[in-house]
């Protein structure tokens, strides 16, 4: 299983910017998909995660701002990033519990994308 992250870049603060994750390979079923960013120096967080059944949860730094989605049919999850702030400078990264059919006993586990950053200019 490979993910790949898009939409990365440089804004102005207030602007939006979009980032897609699209899962390719031996996907047999995705569960919960989700958002991360580590800024400078710090750990990484959740920022927003999403269920199989679309209920999404939001880290509150966020919340109102950020939307996440996600499109089963292309094994992609989307985060709508609005009113941005320069606090929101980080790489994110993008993961997603998967099974894998090539390892079926394996189970489930959780699949990350090699991130993408944002930066936000004040």
């Amino acid at each position: 299983v490979q993910l790949q992250a898009f939409g990365g870049g440089l804004v102005q603060a207030g602007e939006s910017l979009t980032l897609a994750c699209a899962g390719s390979g031996s996907i047999f079923r995705i569960n919960t998909m989700a958002w991360y960013r580590q800024a400078p120096g710090k750990g990484r967080g959740l920022v927003a995660e999403i269920t199989k059944s679309g209920r999404p949860t939001y880290a509150d730094s966020v919340k109102g701002r950020f939307t996440i989605s996600r499109d089963d049919a292309k094994n992609t999850v989307y985060l709508q990033m609005d009113s941005l702030e320069p606090e929101d400078t980080a790489v994110y990264f993008c993961s997603i519990a998967v099974i894998d059919t090539s390892t079926p006993k394996r189970g489930e586990f959780d699949a990350w994308g090699q991130g993408t950053l944002v930066t936000v200019s004040s």
